[in-house]
C-alpha cells in the first residue's frame, strides 16, 4: 500500500510537471521560486472559495452541496491523510464534475478570482513573489488545487507558471479519474523535482514557501525554505532547522482562523474538493 502511495504521488507530480504552462515569451532562468496557494499566499482555502462561487452560480444543487459537505466535513475531521481517506474523499469529488466540460470549469475560475479571490491575496507574501520576479527568477505556485484553476491564479497574479492536481480528459470534458493522486504531500515535491529537471532549475539554489507541515516534502528540496504563517509543527520544525520564518497574520486572527477550519468543515462548505480534485487537465 505504502509503494503504491509513493507511486501514485509520482505519477502526481510528473503529471502535473508535464501540464505546466510557460508564457509565450519566456526567458529561461536556472532559479526559481515555489509558492504554496492556501493560507500561503491566499487567505483561506482557494477551493473554498471557488466552491461557493460555483454554488452561487447553480452549479450545484442544495442536496449536493449539503450530502457532499457532509461527507468532507466527516474526512476532514478525522485529522488523518493515509492513502484510504484520501481515496475516499477524492472518489467523492470526482463524481461532481464527471461529465462537466473542462471550458465550463476554467470560465467559472476566471469569474470567480476576479469576482471575490483577488481580494483574499497575502501582501506580504506577494512581495515576496514580486522580489523573485524583480531578480529574474521563476515563481510557480504549487497547489493541490486544480491544474487549470492554479494556473488561472498564476496568471492574474502575473506569475510564471502553476503546479496542480490533473484530471483525465476525455472529448474535453472528464472522465471521473485522476492522473495519480491529488498534488498533495510528496506529490508537490515530485511535481518540483520534474519540473526543475525538464526547465535545468537548480534546485539547491531555488526557493519554497508554505504554511503547512505537509509540505515539508517540497520545502526540504530546494536549498532555501522559508515558513509562511506557519503551522505549529512546520513553525517548530523552521525553527529547528533555522529556516526563515515570514508570518504576515494579524494575532488577533489567529485563534479566529483556527475556529473558522473546523466551523468550515462542520458546515459541509468544503465542496470545493468536489472542484479542486477534478480541475486539473490531462496532457496526454
Amino acid at each position: 500500500m505504502m509503494n503504491e502511495g509513493v507511486d501514485r504521488a509520482r505519477v502526481a507530480g510528473l503529471a502535473s510537471a508535464a501540464a505546466a504552462q510557460l508564457p509565450n515569451e519566456y526567458d529561461p532562468m536556472r532559479a526559481a521560486a515555489f509558492f504554496d496557494v492556501d493560507n500561503t499566499i491566499m487567505r483561506g482555502a482557494s477551493l473554498f472559495h471557488v466552491a461557493v462561487g460555483m454554488a452561487r452560480r447553480k452549479f450545484f444543487t442544495t442536496g449536493e452541496l449539503i450530502g457532499f459537505g457532509m461527507a468532507q466535513a466527516r474526512f476532514i475531521l478525522r485529522g488523518t491523510e493515509n492513502a484510504e481517506d484520501m481515496a475516499e474523499a477524492t472518489e467523492a469529488a470526482l463524481a461532481f464534475v464527471k461529465g462537466r466540460r473542462v471550458d465550463e470549469i476554467i470560465a467559472f475560475g476566471q469569474a470567480i478570482f476576479d469576482d471575490t479571490m483577488i481580494d483574499k491575496m497575502i501582501p506580504g507574501t506577494l512581495a515576496l513573489a514580486q522580489e523573485h520576479l524583480d531578480a529574474g527568477r521563476q515563481v510557480w505556485l504549487v497547489t493541490a488545487t486544480p491544474i487549470e484553476l492554479a494556473q488561472v491564479i498564476a496568471r492574474r497574479l502575473g506569475l510564471t507558471g502553476a503546479l496542480g492536481t490533473v484530471s483525465e480528459i476525455s472529448d474535453g470534458a472528464y472522465t471521473g479519474c485522476l492522473v495519480g493522486a491529488p498534488l498533495h504531500g510528496k506529490a508537490k515535491a515530485e511535481a518540483v523535482q520534474a519540473l526543475a529537471q525538464r526547465e535545468g532549475l537548480d534546485l539547491a539554489n531555488c526557493w519554497a514557501y508554505s504554511d503547512s507541515t505537509n509540505d515539508l516534502p517540497m520545502l526540504g528540496c530546494v536549498g532555501n525554505p522559508v515558513a509562511v504563517n506557519p503551522d505549529p509543527k512546520l513553525r517548530a520544525h523552521a525553527r529547528l532547522h533555522s529556516w526563515p520564518i515570514q508570518d504576515f497574520r494579524a494575532r488577533r486572527h489567529m485563534h479566529a482562523a483556527a475556529g473558522s477550519t473546523a466551523a468550515v468543515a462542520m458546515g459541509g462548505i468544503v465542496t470545493g474538493l468536489a472542484v479542486g480534485f477534478l480541475a486539473g487537465r490531462a496532457r496526454r
